[in-house]
């Protein structure tokens, strides 16, 4: 796992990775924010209590794709330092699956970075995740667009600026 991206089997930590993009800027306080998004693993999904649930991944590629994701990101807000941090294998409800972190001048351009690129992981990132609720499991379908679609990298944009 690189300062940036990464894919782990071990519990994530929100902070450090917030910290990654916080001194990736230096010490001259240039961030005025840092914004971190943590997606959770829910307890009840679709009227079903979850009891874990199993990621893959096809690694290379995903960390691949997180930095085609941060390289978007950065381009659309100059300025913005950026870490990606997925988990794999089998996570319980309350454990974090993902942490994005941004830091930036400004909180307008954190928090839209930040939902961007959880918009376009989920687009687009080779991760899959099968559900195990009490009674049976259920693959839940993962990421379908083209990482190159203008399309669908439009409507990640949209619904990050909403």
């Amino acid at each position: 796992m690189d300062d940036l991206v990464g894919m782990t089997a071990d519990p994530l930590d929100p902070a450090r990775i917030a910290a990654v993009v916080d001194r990736a800027g230096g010490s001259d306080g240039a961030c005025g924010a840092v914004v971190t998004f943590v997606g959770v693993v829910r307890g009840e999904n679709a009227g079903r209590r979850v009891r874990h649930l199993d990621y893959e991944a096809f690694e290379p590629l995903a960390l691949r794709t997180f930095r085609l994701i941060l390289q978007e990101a950065t381009g659309r807000w100059p300025g913005v330092r950026m870490a990606v941090r997925h988990r794999t294998g089998r996570l319980t409800p309350g454990e974090a699956s993902v942490v994005i972190a941004a830091a930036s001048p400004h909180r307008t351009d954190a928090f839209a970075a930040c939902r961007y690129a959880i918009e376009r992981v989920k687009q687009i990132a080779p991760i899959w995740k099968r559900e195990f609720f009490e009674g049976g499991d259920v693959w839940i379908e993962g990421a379908t667009a083209d990482p190159h679609d203008d399309a669908a990298r439009e409507q990640a944009y949209r619904r990050a600026c909403a």
